[in-house]
């Protein structure tokens, strides 16, 4: 039997397997649904925010830098095709990859004109080995003719569309606080439409929001689960050099929760989370250059770790105390 070091110690295969089996991975899903590891790719477009242009707002979320979350991306001035071809030439001699999902990860992409939005997804999609294309984007940026335009690409070129949404909080008090620019019935609505034309969707949350409790999170997982998102990104806070929240937080205008609550915090959420939900990733990260702050300090994946041991230990896993198995229709009051 073979032993392997994975950041919190010496495990057996059989030891590691049983481990990552706690919460519904994003790893093995693609694995599953695609025959062999499959590879995000991340894209910059030329696009901007309704928050950020005036159409809701000047300033955007108050913990947004100037680029946004493309830490990792290549200039947007490059084509599509371009920054495809660059990111296999680091990943594919290193890791054998053949089969690849464009991510348009930065900003709101479907914020684009219609048009425009549609090239740039007909250039994804023309690509060798993708097998899927993934649209970050905003709750109130979501239309009809968006979405006929993903189906049909979608069926024509039988490859998976996933538009990921991000909401951050279901507490409707904190989303006014850090300037989201959209409602909680907002998120409602777009992941219902892009339920109505078969496409997948994927919600962003961040647990650790100042204002934020456990029963948050739990409502958080709740909600999630009723709406039957097929996957969610969780994110740990990071406070981002040159923010509104940068000031806040170097003002002592509020206090974060420290790295156990936070693993706890996690633990609750998947463990009242849908076991059929995807978990894309359960923390994030971000350069210390650009922030003030990022998971205390701490490499994302002991974290991550952390949070598995944890839930190993005390055999609990994703969905144990879900009351949405059967769909929300049959849930069990207690």
């Amino acid at each position: 039997m073979a032993w392997h070091k994975n950041g919190i110690g010496l495990f057996k295969e059989s030891e590691i397997f049983q481990m990552d089996s706690v919460y519904n991975t994003f790893s093995e899903y693609l694995i599953n649904r695609y025959g062999e590891k499959t590879y995000k790719l991340p894209i910059a477009l030329p696009v901007s925010c309704p928050n950020r242009d005036g159409t809701n707002g000047v300033n955007g979320c108050t913990f947004c830098g100037e680029i946004g979350t493309g830490y990792e991306n290549l200039p947007a001035t490059m084509t599509i095709t371009e920054q495809i071809a660059a990111n296999k030439a680091h990943i594919v001699p290193k890791y054998k990859a053949t089969k690849f999902i464009p991510y348009l990860q930065n900003f709101s992409n479907t914020y684009l004109p219609l048009n425009k939005f549609e090239a740039y997804l007909l250039e994804a999609v023309e690509a060798d080995g993708v097998v899927a294309v993934y649209i970050a984007t905003r709750p109130d940026c979501i239309r009809d003719d968006y979405l006929a335009v993903m189906k049909d690409i979608s069926v024509k070129n039988g490859i998976d569309i996933c538009v990921e949404l991000g909401l951050q909080t279901v507490n409707y008090h904190s989303l006014d606080k850090i300037n989201r620019g959209h409602s909680l019935a907002e998120f409602v609505d777009a992941v219902l439409r892009v339920k109505r034309y078969g496409l997948l969707v994927c919600s962003h949350l961040i647990l650790n929001l100042p204002w934020d409790t456990d029963r948050d999170a739990i409502e958080a997982a709740h909600m999630m689960s009723a709406l039957q998102v097929d996957q969610v990104k969780l994110h740990a806070l990071y406070i981002v050099k040159g923010t509104e929240m940068a000031r806040q937080y170097a003002a002592g205008e509020f206090q974060l929760i420290g790295r156990d609550e936070y693993q706890k915090r996690v633990i609750l959420f998947l463990r009242h989370l849908s076991p059929d939900i995807v978990l894309q990733r359960i923390i994030g990260r971000a350069p210390a250059e650009n922030t003030l702050f990022s998971n205390w300090g701490t490499g994302w994946f002991k974290i991550r770790d952390g949070i598995i041991r944890q839930m190993t230990e005390q055999g609990i896993r994703q969905g144990d105390c879900c009351n949405y198995l059967n769909g929300p229709a049959l849930r069990k009051f207690t």
